[in-house]
């Protein structure tokens, strides 16, 4: 199975976010670019047929967060990978964990298996 981890998504991202419209499309394009490098990098493959895109978010510090607006602010991150992987990501099924642990700037752990269990 393999582990990728990702940049904590900008705040300008999450779906909470004042900010103006252009600015949260800067920052979503540049997480997109930075998760689909990544993934190239690692040399990630996607298996065939279904798949479960698990992620486990690791935040920066101990503020509350709730995981829908996790998801959401991850999006353009989720799209990164997808792309990355040549694939359309209406293949993943999402399972999703907030750690209780805090991570040096935060990060996203992805992992992508098949449904049938094969690993990516």
């Amino acid at each position: 199975m393999t582990d990728l981890l990702l940049p904590w998504p900008p705040a300008a991202c999450s779906p909470n976010a004042r900010v103006h419209w252009s600015k949260k499309s800067k920052a979503a394009k540049a997480y997109r670019a930075a998760c689909f490098l990544l993934c190239r990098e690692a040399k990630m493959k996607a298996p065939t047929g279904e798949l479960i895109l698990s992620l486990e978010f690791m935040p920066p510090d101990f503020r509350r967060r709730d995981d829908d607006n996790l998801v959401a602010a991850f999006k353009s991150g989720r799209d990164g990978v997808a792309e990355a992987l040549g694939i359309d990501d209406n293949r993943f099924a999402t399972l999703i964990k907030l750690s209780k642990e805090t991570f040096r700037g935060g990060a996203v752990r992805v992992r992508i298996e098949s449904v049938a269990g094969e690993a990516a």
